[in-house]
């Protein structure tokens, strides 16, 4: 985890569909990009900028997200996340986030990831369905 540092830098992007809008997603009526959709986009950016750097057998789990979808995007307009990471505090790491289609600004916000065991992970799950 050591190589996990401030600056290091991810981004994920999409053309907007008609699978990524409001009215398919099931969080508003109108056709352009639905804020999940463009949350899972800053996930996306998050994961580029650090997974690779975690230790084998580990993976990070978002855990904190604040983020304001200040803009809309039509169908057919590429959208492009990005992720910085700010500061690593033992398992936890904190990115800014932010997202631009074509034109302009149209998402920003702050993302907190811890990184776990994915094996230990995995036994505290299934322990919960066993109860």
């Amino acid at each position: 985890m050591e190589a996990l540092k401030p600056g290091l830098r991810g981004s994920a992007q999409l053309v907007v569909g008609e699978e990524h809008t409001a009215p398919r997603i099931g969080s508003g009526r109108v056709r352009v990009l639905a804020t999940p959709v463009m949350i899972n986009l800053f996930e996306a950016a998050a994961l580029d900028a650090i997974e690779r750097l975690l230790p084998p057998g580990h993976q990070s789990l978002g855990t904190i997200l604040n983020v304001r979808h200040i803009a809309a995007t039509p169908v057919g307009m590429r959208v492009t996340a990005s992720a910085e990471v700010l500061g690593v505090e033992g398992r936890t790491i904190r990115l800014r986030v932010e997202a631009r289609d074509e034109k302009e600004l149209i998402g920003d916000g702050s993302h907190e990831r811890v990184v776990v065991d994915v094996a230990k992970f995995d036994q505290r799950v299934q322990r919960k369905l066993a109860k």
